[in-house]
Order: structure tokens, then sequence, then C-alpha cells
């Protein structure tokens, strides 16, 4: 038998999980895997039991949470020779909705029985790693304002951006790709190797997440009357079609702000420079998708 390693956040999302580790000693194949479940206590704790499991060469470790705790599993895991499976329990689960990961628990699980694996892409920014979306801008802003709420899930983000919105301004940015300089106002911009940034809500329908290229987002200030029709297309899948809307693909970006400040990771906001280097690191992580 194989070891697997659970690693659970149990304050992720809004699910209670204290009857989660019976299911998953119940619906896990017990004639394939030696089953170890683990507790997160506090943040960062997910990265540090997940590289504890690389350094022990166990060769699968599940992150059970949200986005953040997959972004600290999968920052311990690239890179080696540990596979990473998904549990998704978060407010948006960007990664796993983007590789068609069931919501449901025993779903879910069904899948990591299965043992297909998939190598996936992963980006840098300024050396730190992120694996669905890295945003600057409006979606950054939000991301900070959610990560200080004391409430969790997904009304309580769109809460957080009809606030939001009335009162942000779009920013400065040049960005420096392929031997070129683009100048721009946008309200965001957000690089992505996966589609979405989660709760299906699709920032870059075409993105690839095995490709080995990033594809660059920015949403150009628009009329505030057209926020509906924008989030329309977002959860449909057309906002690539918007008038508003520009991309392209490389594989490394210079991004330079007017200022240091909030961006985001997976959906976790974090203090970074005024520049950010990014590139992407091909088919760098191990995955479970069935």
């Amino acid at each position: 038998m194989e070891k697997i390693c659970f690693i659970i956040n149990p304050v992720s999302g809004t699910q209670k999980k204290e009857t989660w580790p019976e299911l998953i000693r119940r619906t896990i194949d017990g004639t394939r895997f030696d089953t170890e479940i683990l507790f997160t206590e506090r943040q960062g704790h997910a990265f540090e039991l997940a590289r504890q499991q690389v350094d022990d060469k166990t060769p699968y470790v599940v992150a059970v949470g949200g986005d953040g705790t997959v972004n600290e599993v999968a920052s311990a895991l690239r890179d080696s020779h540990s596979t990473m499976g998904i549990l998704p329990s978060g407010s948006g689960n960007g990664l796993a909705r983007h590789l068609r990961i069931p919501m449901h628990l025993s779903a879910a699980l069904k899948v990591i029985n299965s043992t297909g694996v998939k190598a996936i892409d992963y980006g840098l920014a300024n050396g730190k790693p992120f694996f669905c979306t890295l945003g600057a801008g409006f979606d950054a802003h939000v991301s900070d304002r959610f990560a200080h709420s004391r409430k969790r899930g997904f009304h309580k983000y769109v809460s957080i951006i009809a606030q939001e919105f009335i009162l942000y301004r779009p920013q400065w940015y040049n960005l420096k790709y392929d031997n070129k300089s683009v100048e721009t106002v946008a309200m965001l911009v957000t690089v992505a190797n996966a589609s979405q940034y989660g709760n299906n809500g699709y920032i870059s329908p075409l993105a690839d997440i095995s490709d080995g290229q990033l594809d660059v987002c920015i949403l150009l200030p628009f009329p505030k009357i057209l926020a509906p029709a924008l989030a329309v297309r977002l959860i449909g899948k057309t906002i690539h079609k918007s008038p508003y809307y520009r991309a392209f693909r490389c594989k490394e970006l210079v991004i330079i702000r007017s200022q240091a400040g909030i961006i985001h990771l997976d959906g976790d906001p974090f203090e970074m420079d005024r520049e950010l280097n990014i590139k992407i690191i091909p088919q760098g992580l191990k995955i479970l998708t069935g």
C-alpha cells in the first residue's frame, strides 16, 4: 500500500468538518492506501505539514480546504515526487473547479481513488508561487477586504464586491513582455494559469493550465452601469468578448504599478513591491484529477 496524507483546514469555507475524517477513512480505498489525517492549526501550517510529507517521500498529499489551503500544500509539493489531491471546501475553489474536481466530498474522494494524474503549470511572482490566478487591482482589493471579514462564503464575497466597486478607482500599470512595453489604466490586471477565480467566475475562459504560458487579462475602465452585464459575461465564460477586455499570452511578464501594495495569489492577499516579476514553471505540479 502507498501512503496518502489528508491535510484538513478545519476553518475553511462554511462547512463543519468534524465528521470528515470518518467519511474519508470509510470511502478511501483501504486496499491501496495507508491513510493519515492531519489538521492545520494556523495560517502557513498546511505548508509545513505538506513539506514534512515531501521529506518523508509520501506519494499522495491531499489538501482539504479552500484556495489558500490548496496554495500552501501545492507550494510545498511543487517540483517534488509527491502528487497532490484536492477535496474542495472553501469559498471559491478556483483550481478544483478548473480541474473539474467535484465539489461534494464523496464524489471528490472517488477522484482520489482513481489516481489519475495530470501535470500542471504554476506561476511565480517575485519568487512566490501561485497555481490559479494572480490579481492586481480591484480583484486584489476585494480579496483583501474578504480576508479581513469575519464572515465567509459566496454571499459575503458578492456583498464586498458590490460595496467596494462604487468607490474603487482604476490604477496605472506598465506591462513588459516579449520585448514589448504597454502602459494602461485598468480596473484590474489578472495573470491566469487556470480559467477562473473561483465560484465559476471565468476571468480567462480560454486558459490552459498545462500549456506553459500565462494568460494576462486586462479589464479596462467601464461605465458603472455595465457592471451587471460584465458579471454575466464573467459567469457565462464570455468576458473575453467584451470591448473592455484585453488579453495576451507570454512566459514571463513584468508588471510595474504606480506604487507597492496588495496583490492576490490564488485569492489570498499579499503585500508586494511596486514591480512584479512573474514567470511560468511548466508542468511543475502533479495533481490527481481522475
